[in-house]
Parts: structure tokens; C-alpha cells; sequence
């Protein structure tokens, strides 16, 4: 390819995708079941790729692969639920990603919408927008409802579930500006310093 001023870019190299797959997984993450209601189809699947988008408006978002059953069924019409899975839920985790036989421990199953019991947080979404990313799909949700009950989340990272440290304090984030107290502390702290050199 030449470049303007007569010199040559050399073509990106091919990326292979297995090895972009493992280079992913050295990213930790916590672990979902994706649940919802179609008619009489009450569906779940496993799902690491969830992020918080916004509070104001609350908003969430799930990476499908656009393949999937749960990515067709989410462009229906009709919310779902994201279910986060808690540490002792590693056999859910399983049963959703590969069906498996097993009991599934379901609340308001018959209802609009299924959740599981037993997770550590649950968030009720109503589809926002959809937004076509190469072999997924990212489907952004409006929080309607959620819930947090105290436990400790289940962790995946390189194809295992690593467990969570003792120490879940917050101690690491207290000089982070990515939280809501942290920010709050230096927004207090600057009017105070604001305040004493107008008193000077």
C-alpha cells in the first residue's frame, strides 16, 4: 500500500482468532445466565461478555453471538433477565452453556420474567438498542428492576473458575475515580480546599 509521501505500509498481519480468544481470556470476569420468555419458551444461556453502561438512564449491556438462540430471541419483543451467577453456581454455569440434565432451581418460571434462584444479583432489562459488533451482536437493556443479595460472584478466567480472594474489601478502589464515593470524596475535598483560599 503506498503511503502519501511515497513510502509503503506494510498489510496488518492476520489475526489469528484462537489466539485473540486466549489473549481475551486473560481478562477475568464475573459469570451470567441470560434468562427470557418467548411464549411458551422459557430460555438461558451462559454469558461472561455483561457490563454496566449507565445510571442515568440505567442501562446494561450483553455480547451474543449473533449464531445464538438467546441473540434471536433477545430481538424479539419482550425483556429478560441477567442472573449473576454466585460462586457456588459453577454447575448452572455449565447447564446453560452446554444444556446438561439436571434441576434448574427457577423463580416465576411460568411468569414474564425467569430468573434463577440463589445469585448473588438479578437485573430486569427491556430491550434499548441493538448494535451489530462483527459475529455478535450487543444488545443494550434498560435496568426496569434488580436486586443484590450479600454473596460472593463466580469468577471465570482462561476456561476455569478461579475463587474470589478472602479480602473482597474495597480498599484497592479507595484512590479510584471510577466509583461514585471515590469521586464524591475529591468533589468534597476541592470545594473544602476552595473554601479555605477564599478565607485566606
Amino acid at each position: 500500500m503506498n503511503m502519501p509521501d511515497g513510502g509503503v505500509r506494510t498489510a496488518p498481519r492476520p489475526i489469528d482468532p484462537r489466539a485473540l480468544r486466549s489473549c481475551m481470556g486473560q481478562f477475568a470476569t464475573g459469570v451470567t445466565v441470560i434468562t427470557c420468555r418467548r411464549g411458551d419458551i422459557v430460555h438461558g444461556t451462559t454469558v461472561n461478555a455483561f457490563t454496566s453502561v449507565s445510571l442515568d438512564p440505567p442501562l446494561a449491556l450483553v455480547a451474543l453471538d449473533r449464531r445464538s438462540r438467546a441473540g434471536a430471541l433477545l430481538l424479539e419483543d419482550g425483556g429478560y433477565v441477567v442472573n449473576i451467577l454466585d460462586e457456588t453456581q459453577r454447575d448452572l454455569a455449565m447447564h446453560f452453556a452446554r444444556p446438561m440434565p439436571g434441576p434448574v432451581p427457577w423463580v416465576d418460571e411460568s411468569g414474564p420474567h425467569p430468573r434463577l434462584a440463589g445469585t448473588v444479583a438479578h437485573l430486569v432489562c427491556r430491550p434499548w438498542q441493538v448494535h451489530d459488533a462483527g459475529d455478535h451482536t450487543l444488545h443494550i437493556g434498560g435496568v426496569e428492576e434488580f436486586e443484590s443479595r450479600p454473596g460472593r460472584p463466580l469468577l471465570f478466567h482462561r476456561g476455569a473458575f478461579p475463587e474470589l480472594a478472602p479480602d473482597d474489601s474495597a480498599g484497592a478502589w479507595s484512590l479510584c475515580l471510577d466509583g461514585m464515593d471515590p469521586v464524591e470524596h475529591f468533589h468534597a475535598r476541592d470545594e473544602t480546599d476552595e473554601t479555605d483560599e477564599t478565607r485566606d
